[in-house]
């Protein structure tokens, strides 16, 4: 008597799934709670990139005045269309979506000082850059150079540089004058 696989279905094996140990609704209730982890970014991207006009006084989105639903927009839709390319493209279950710190870089430091063509054009430079960097290996070859306690050291610094701030804006440390 030989026992045999369940029957796969095409999902499941274009994605091997079983063969990574996981189920189909495994994978789905990982994904809800990705999208729900990761759904702030449609808010609070639209807060740090819509209120700050540019050198010329435009704002993203276009025209004199925040443009809030374009900018949400534009985050969903790009979040979305790249994870989604991400999974079934790549076959890679990672989502993706922008970085808050490169967005208020690119608001309150860049875009403040230049228009914001200007600035979304060094966005694009920049992470053609980092594609160059990972083709080429040369940002693994960095990452495997920095000594796991410097990766350590430097993780736990950003921490307690955070934990500091807020510390500060709760009230708990305040600043020497």
């Amino acid at each position: 008597m030989s026992t045999s696989a369940p029957p796969r279905s095409g999902i499941d094996s274009y994605f091997a799934i079983s063969e990574r140990g996981s189920t189909i609704a495994r994978e789905v209730r990982g994904g809800f709670v990705t999208f729900l982890t990761m759904a702030y970014i449609i808010v609070l991207n639209p807060l740090i990139l819509g209120f700050v006009a540019d050198s010329e006084g435009a704002y993203l989105g276009g025209g004199t005045e925040p443009n809030l639903p374009a900018i949400a927009a534009g985050t969903a839709l790009v979040a979305g269309v790249l994870t989604i390319l991400m999974g079934s493209v790549a076959n890679f279950p990672l989502a993706l979506a922008t970085g808050l710190g490169l967005n208020a870089f690119v608001a309150f430091a860049i875009a403040t000082r230049s228009t914001w063509d200007d600035a979304m054009g060094l966005v694009v430079l920049e992470g053609i850059a980092i594609l160059v960097l990972v083709l080429t290996g040369f940002r693994t070859a960095v990452f495997h150079a920095v000594p796991r306690q410097l990766k350590v050291a430097i993780s736990v610094g950003i921490g307690l540089f955070i934990a500091l701030i807020g510390f500060v804006d709760a009230g708990f440390v305040s600043r020497i004058p």
